[in-house]
C-alpha cells in the first residue's frame, strides 16, 4: 500500500504546491495538501502547526515547509507521526523525492519585443537586414526603424519593403508625420508615434498606430486620442512614456498604472530605453524589474534599444525576462528559480562544497594533477602533495613548482584567474569550464556531455616538451 503524505503549506504557496505535486505524478506515495491559514509558508512554526493541525486523518508522514522553525522531533511526538522538513524551494520537491529536477518551461510569453535600429537612416538596406536578423535571434518580434531628427531617410520605403520580404514585422519610429506616411504606405505594421494632433496620418495608411499624449507625458491628451480611435473601431497601442530617473520615473510608472485601470482591455506598450540607457547599472537587473512591472500591468508590448555599450544585450535580456515573468505569473509565485540567465554577476548557490568537504576530497588524491575548487574560504588547489588555500592566486603559484613547464603554468594561471573571479563575485566555478555569465555571453552550441572534450593547446605544448626531453636523453 502506498505511503500517504500530508503536506503543510501557507496560503500563498498552496496553488504552487498542488501544481508541483501534480507535475511529479505518478509517485510511489499518495498525498494531501493542508493549508494552515498562514500567508507565507516560511513563517510557519512547529508551535503554529501544533495548534492548528487538529487531525491528520490517514497520513503516515507529515512534510512541513523547509524554512519552518521549531523542534520537529517534539512535533513528531505530538502528532504521533514522522515529520520532515521539505526543501526550501517548492521547485526542489522532485529532487527531494529522488526525481530528476524538472526544467522550467520558458517557451511561452505574452509580450512582444519591438527592437529599435536607432540609426537606420545612416545604414544601408543590407546592413539593416543583418541588424534585424541579429535582433530576431535575440528574441525580437518587431523590427523598429528609428528615424533621426533632421536626417533624411531616402531608403525608408525600400528598407520597410526589404524587411517585410524577409518575413519581419516592421514599425517605423519618427517624430515626423511624413515619415510615418511613407513607412505605412510601404507596408509597416506599426507606426511610432501618433498623438491626437496628427491622427490624420491614419487616413492614408492601414498601419497600427502607437498613441502618445501631446506633450508625451500628458495623460489626458493620450486618453482623448484613445477615445477617438476606440469610437472609430481602429486598432491601436497606447504608450504613457517611461521617463528617466529624476525626470519623472515614478510618476510615469503611475501613469501606466492609471492607464491600465482606466482602460482594462486596451493594448499598451512601454519603451524601456529611458531607464536602461540612461542609468549606468547592469541592464539585466533593470530589464528584469521593468518586465516584472509590465507583467503585473498586463502590458503586451515593449520597445527595447541597444544604443549604449552597457545595453548591448538589452533585447536578449528582455526576451528571457518576459519568459520568466510569464511563467512566474502563471505559477503564482515570485520570479525566482526559473533561470539564472539574468544573474550575470552572482549565483544562488555559488559554493556547493565547504572547506571541510574540499579537504576530504584532497585527502583522497593520489596523483600529481592539480584540482582546483572554490568555497567561501577562498581558492583551494591540491594534489597528492597537499592543499593550498588563498584568495590570491599569486600566493599559490610559488607552491606549485611549475616554473619549468610553461604550458602547465599557463593553464593553471587561467584556471586560477577564473577561480578568483568566481570567489570574488560569488559564482559557480568548475575546473576546465568557462564561468557562466548568463545572457551576457552566448555559447556557440550546447556542450554535448556524451562526447569527450578535445585536449587543450597547453596539453599539446606539454607533450611536445616531454618528447623533446626524451630525444635529448637518447
Amino acid at each position: 500500500m502506498a505511503e500517504h503524505i500530508l503536506f503543510l503549506t501557507g496560503k500563498l504557496a498552496e496553488k504552487s504546491l498542488h501544481r508541483v505535486l501534480e507535475s511529479m505524478q505518478p509517485t510511489e506515495f499518495t498525498y494531501e495538501v493542508r493549508q494552515l491559514g498562514v500567508s507565507v509558508a516560511a513563517l510557519m512554526t512547529t508551535q503554529i502547526i501544533e495548534k492548528r493541525l487538529t487531525e491528520t486523518e490517514h497520513a503516515q508522514k507529515v512534510i512541513i515547509p523547509g524554512r519552518c522553525r521549531g523542534d520537529i522531533e517534539v512535533l513528531s511526538k505530538v502528532l504521533k507521526l514522522p515529520v520532515e522538513r521539505g526543501p526550501e524551494e517548492l521547485k526542489d520537491l522532485p529532487a527531494y523525492f529522488g526525481q530528476v529536477d524538472r526544467k522550467a518551461d520558458l517557451n511561452n510569453y505574452d509580450v512582444q519585443i519591438f527592437a529599435e535600429i536607432v540609426d537606420a537612416p545612416t545604414m544601408s538596406v543590407a546592413d539593416i537586414i543583418n541588424h534585424a536578423q541579429k535582433y530576431k535571434e535575440d528574441g525580437a518580434n518587431v523590427i523598429d526603424l528609428g528615424c533621426l531628427p533632421s536626417t533624411h531617410f531616402p531608403h525608408l520605403s525600400e528598407s520597410v519593403q526589404a524587411l517585410k520580404s524577409e518575413g519581419f514585422m516592421v514599425s517605423v519610429d519618427s517624430l515626423t508625420p511624413e515619415d510615418l506616411v511613407i513607412g505605412g504606405k510601404a507596408g509597416a505594421d506599426f507606426l511610432l508615434s501618433l498623438s491626437e494632433k496628427n491622427l490624420w496620418v491614419l487616413d492614408k495608411v492601414d498601419s497600427i498606430p502607437i498613441l502618445i499624449g501631446d506633450p508625451p507625458s500628458d495623460a489626458r491628451s493620450l486618453y482623448r486620442a484613445i477615445d477617438i480611435l476606440s469610437k472609430q473601431g481602429r486598432n491601436f497601442i497606447a504608450d504613457s512614456i517611461l521617463d528617466p530617473i529624476h525626470f519623472g520615473l515614478t510618476e510615469s510608472i503611475v501613469r501606466y498604472r492609471n492607464l491600465r485601470k482606466r482602460y482594462p482591455d486596451i493594448e499598451i506598450i512601454m519603451g524601456i530605453g529611458n531607464l536602461t540607457e540612461l542609468t549606468h547599472a547592469d541592464s539585466a537587473g533593470t530589464n528584469a524589474l521593468l518586465l516584472g512591472i509590465i507583467s503585473e500591468l498586463e502590458i503586451r508590448h515593449v520597445l527595447a534599444t541597444e544604443v549604449s555599450e552597457h545595453c548591448r544585450y538589452a533585447v536578449r535580456e528582455a526576451d528571457l525576462a518576459r519568459r520568466i515573468m510569464y511563467a512566474s505569473r502563471i505559477d503564482s509565485i515570485p520570479p525566482k528559480g526559473y533561470d539564472n540567465g539574468l544573474m550575470a554577476l552572482h549565483e544562488r548557490k555559488p559554493f556547493p562544497y565547504s572547506i571541510d568537504e574540499v579537504k576530504e576530497f584532497a585527502a583522497e588524491i593520489k596523483d600529481p594533477n592539480f584540482r582546483i575548487q572554490v568555497s567561501d574560504e577562498g581558492i583551494h588547489t591540491y594534489n597528492r602533495d597537499g592543499m593550498h588555500t588563498s584568495t590570491d592566486p599569486y600566493e599559490i603559484y610559488p607552491k606549485l613548482n611549475v616554473e619549468d613547464d610553461g604550458g602547465h603554468a599557463f593553464y593553471l594561471g587561467v584556471e586560477h584567474a577564473r577561480a578568483q573571479i568566481a570567489w570574488q563575485l560569488g559564482k559557480r566555478y568548475e575546473q576546465d569550464e568557462e564561468l557562466d555569465w548568463g545572457v551576457a555571453t552566448k555559447s556557440a552550441s550546447d556542450d554535448d556531455l556524451s562526447q569527450f572534450k578535445a585536449a587543450g593547446t597547453t596539453m599539446h605544448t606539454r607533450k611536445t616538451r616531454k618528447d623533446k626531453r626524451l630525444k635529448k636523453k637518447k
